[in-house]
């Protein structure tokens, strides 16, 4: 059974999903609401001609910070400072990036002009973060998510150079991971993410872990002042 969404800002159990991950459609992308399906487990994902789409998939792709994989033709890079990494410097630029970039197995985008609204509000309350991977002072890279609590709900990434995503992910997981963050939700398998270290878990296990780590402190405000070396 797939719910269908009132004006009141609520959601039925995660747990209600249907076999493809799908729980409810309708409703709004106003803050409140999205922090709330964040908090719960549940996040938006759909087209431009569908209504509000909500998933919570089982099983769940998560990276725990501490065990981010860094490879050694990586660690090459970082070594030889090829790129520049920042937070919160370019969201907007990021974001508009994501929505541009290729998928595969997609024709279109799922991040339609209403989503880049949303999260663009999310950002100036100090909840949606970008990492920015630059090259000689041009954006080649990136990605932008979601912070509540000791949480990371990693959304999108780009990359007009090699590696230039890996960068920003593998740089800003290791902030996460200083900051005594407690999981990096990936939401769906990727062969990327797995080679940096995420795993599948099942759901009521990454429903559980989400619980306790949303209600610690959030870490608001502009990542660029606030991870600043």
């Amino acid at each position: 059974m797939i719910f269908r969404l009132s004006e009141d800002i609520i959601f039925p159990a995660p747990e209600l999903s249907n076999e493809d991950g799908i729980l409810a459609f309708g409703g709004d992308l106003s803050p409140k609401r999205l922090i709330l399906a964040y908090q719960s487990g549940i996040f938006p994902w759909y087209s431009e001609d569908e209504p509000i789409i909500w998933w919570s998939p089982n099983p769940r792709f998560v990276l725990y910070p501490e065990d981010l994989k860094v490879s050694k033709s990586m660690k090459q890079i970082f070594r030889k400072g090829h790129f520049k990494i920042t937070y919160d410097q370019a969201f907007e630029q990021v974001i508009r990036n994501c929505s541009k970039a290729p998928r595969k197995g997609q024709d279109g985008t799922w991040i339609v002009e209403e989503m880049i609204t949303a999260y663009i509000n999310l950002h100036k309350l100090g909840i949606a973060h970008s990492a920015e991977c630059w090259e000689n002072d041009q954006l080649v890279g990136g990605l932008y998510g979601i912070s509540l609590g000791k949480v990371f709900f990693g959304e999108s990434m780009f990359a007009h150079k090699s590696n230039a995503s890996k960068a920003a992910f593998l740089t800003l997981g290791q902030k996460l991971k200083e900051l005594d963050f407690e999981l990096i939700d990936s939401q769906v398998y990727t062969d990327h993410l797995a080679s940096l270290g995420a795993i599948e878990i099942d759901r009521s296990q990454y429903l559980n872990e989400l619980a306790t780590a949303v209600r610690k402190e959030s870490l608001i405000g502009n990542w660029g002042e606030l991870l600043a070396p």
